[in-house]
């Protein structure tokens, strides 16, 4: 979903999100959306873990890293409707939606009702930090230029909550400039 690790420090900044959720993955089926080369996958057993990106040249590369683990193209998981998962992460992915509700909306759709879903996203209040990054090359310039809603605690609490989740779990990481969520379904 988000543009590949082009930056100097992104492979970092890819670590650091996976080790902020990795404590949150549990037991039971994990969809990564947004998994790009698959950097959850090593965590997750293959019978527990589905990977899912729009990026093609992504997916090659999981699938090469990751054989015995499942990784779907957006159009193939779209078409599959019949997984229900556990565990829902998508590690820098919300900020690149054009409709962050409607995504959370589907994603709620294909939780278990124990479930939960882990997104971690850049704080908004740096975003000038990220843009200054990313036009010198420290962060990937792509994936800056693919941002189109940034959102801080107050709006994912909101957003959350019209898509029939609570916040259950937040707290910032690297240095303040990342967010680390937990959604729980509310019972409606």
């Amino acid at each position: 979903m988000a543009g590949q690790l082009t930056g100097v420090l992104s492979p970092l900044l890819q670590n650091r999100r996976v080790a902020a959720a990795r404590s949150y993955l549990g037991q039971g089926l994990l969809l990564d959306f947004g998994c790009s080369a698959g950097a959850l996958a090593r965590f997750v057993e293959p019978a527990r873990y589905v990977g899912v990106d729009t990026d093609r040249a992504a997916l090659a590369q999981a699938r090469a890293l990751y054989p015995t683990h499942r990784f779907l193209s957006l159009d193939e998981f779209d078409a599959s409707s019949a997984d229900q998962f556990d565990i829902v992460a998508a590690l820098a992915v919300i900020e690149h939606l054009p409709d962050p509700l409607t995504w959370l909306q589907s994603m709620r759709a294909r939780l278990n009702p124990a479930g939960h879903l882990v997104l971690t996203t850049p704080d908004p209040a740096l975003q000038w930090a990220h843009e200054a990054g990313a036009r010198v090359g420290l962060f990937s310039r792509e994936a800056a230029a693919e941002h189109q809603t940034l959102l801080d605690q107050r709006a994912l609490r909101a957003l959350a909550d019209r898509a029939g989740f609570q916040l259950t779990r937040y707290q910032r990481f690297l240095l303040g400039a990342n967010q680390l969520c937990v959604l729980e379904p509310t019972t409606r």
